[in-house]
């Protein structure tokens, strides 16, 4: 495992994901990821499946400080007390005494930005969060949150991968020491299918998919949170810190397409 160095603190670069993960099956995912050696778990209110990620986590050897947990805001949890009771909840599902890392899921312009981070810095205070974030902002509202929070903000998650580009988001995040979490890195499945990745990994021995996590993993400041449920593909996902992309690859791999994107996005909502 690679990890991230921001704000003084290591990230594992690479974590699980769990979107659209419910029930026994998340449960089990969680698991597994955490046997094969996962120290990065990603989740949120949203997805409905904190209490799973948190039989996961207590039912697992990891010692909890060995793990990096992330959750994030429901859109509806926005307001001062709404931030607070939601996080103790999810506090109690995740079965956990604090999160590694709150995030604002997305931006609502019904609550001011000011109140959700009043609140979630008196969870900071409280030590039930270690560091504050956003997913989903623009660089300029990345910017103003920096400028709100009193806790430390550590990261922007946002959807990034070689058909989505996030130049300008990376350039603030690397002048800054912030971190840039990428989730779907491999395009919907898009990376998958891609001829050029193909041909880079057969020079690898590798992977459609580990190339385009590699080329990830490989920028400063970046860590990813590719999901999936599979033994084998968690196994593989985690496979990308035994080679390395030329200079020359990294930027062929970078090919920033809104069509693509949109088209593997509803490929791969088809699919589901």
């Amino acid at each position: 495992m690679e990890y991230v160095m921001v704000q003084g603190e290591e990230i594992p670069a690479l974590g699980l994901g769990t979107w659209r993960m419910r029930g026994p099956d998340c449960r089990e995912t969680v698991a597994d990821a955490l046997d094969l050696g996962y120290q990065h778990i990603d989740t949120a209110q949203a997805y409905r499946n904190e209490r799973e990620v948190g039989a996961a986590i207590s039912g697992s050897d990891v010692p909890r400080e060995d793990l990096f947990v992330t959750t994030k805001l429901d859109w509806s949890n926005r307001d001062h007390e709404s931030v607070l009771e939601s996080t103790r909840a999810s506090l109690t599902k995740l079965q956990t005494e604090y999160v590694d890392l709150l995030l604002i899921h997305q931006p609502n312009l019904r609550t001011p930005l000011e109140e959700t981070l009043g609140a979630m810095d008196e969870l900071y205070e409280e030590g039930l969060i270690r560091y504050l974030g956003v997913s989903n902002f623009s660089v300029e509202q990345f910017d103003r949150a920096r400028q709100v929070a009193s806790g430390p903000v550590l990261t922007n998650q946002v959807q990034y991968h070689p058909f989505w580009g996030k130049r300008e988001l990376l350039d603030y995040c690397q002048i800054h020491d912030l971190m840039l979490t990428a989730y779907s890195p491999l395009a919907h499945g898009g990376a998958v299918r891609d001829d050029m990745l193909r041909d880079i990994g057969v020079r690898h021995g590798k992977s459609p998919a580990q190339v385009a996590l590699r080329w990830l993993v490989q920028q400063e400041n970046v860590a990813t949170i590719p999901k999936s449920t599979s033994h084998e593909h968690l196994a593989d996902n985690l496979a990308v810190f035994d080679f390395e992309l030329s200079d020359r690859e990294m930027a062929a791999i970078r090919r920033p397409s809104a069509a693509r994107t949109a088209a593997s996005f509803v490929r791969g909502r088809l699919s589901w």
